[in-house]
């Protein structure tokens, strides 16, 4: 199984299509539109040593965060949400937004409404492998396709 999918299996598609105002597949294809891009932006950010060095801070910062991981969406801030991915994108974020919203049919309303749901639960879950694994370099090697820097 993928990450994506791992990650996906953690969201409730029920509450996140009803957050959204859409049904389940469509939910669900619109994350799996999303967490790409929200992988890649974190790879991009960790090539750098600077960003590396915030991620793995931002990682560790969210250990104990694995409770969100396949609870109730209400549990999310997406206050926060909305600044990681502005941390994520930088100010590419509203292209971001509007290049995955033209994959999802021109719909970026959806997907700046997606984003900040998501990216909270991929730091739990990248949070929690690394406390199973214990390495930065190997969880940017795995998940995101980076690795040590």
């Amino acid at each position: 199984m993928s990450d994506i999918d791992n990650i996906l299996a953690q969201v409730p598609m029920d509450q996140l299509a009803a957050a959204l105002g859409v049904d389940e597949t469509e939910a669900e294809g619109a994350a799996r539109t999303a967490l790409p891009a929200l992988l890649g932006g974190l790879q991009a950010n960790a090539a750098d040593p600077d960003g590396a060095l915030s991620l793995g801070q931002a990682l560790q910062d969210w250990q104990g965060s694995e409770g969100l991981l396949g609870s109730d969406l209400d549990a999310i801030d997406t206050a926060d949400g909305s600044k990681i991915v502005e941390n994520i994108f930088g100010n590419n974020t509203d292209a971001v937004i509007a290049q995955l919203g033209g994959v999802r049919g021109g719909n970026s309303s959806l997907i700046s409404k997606l984003l900040p749901i998501l990216a909270p639960i991929v730091l739990a879950y990248l949070s929690k492998k690394l406390g199973q694994q214990g390495g930065l370099g190997d969880i940017l090697g795995q998940v995101l396709g980076g690795g040590s820097q």
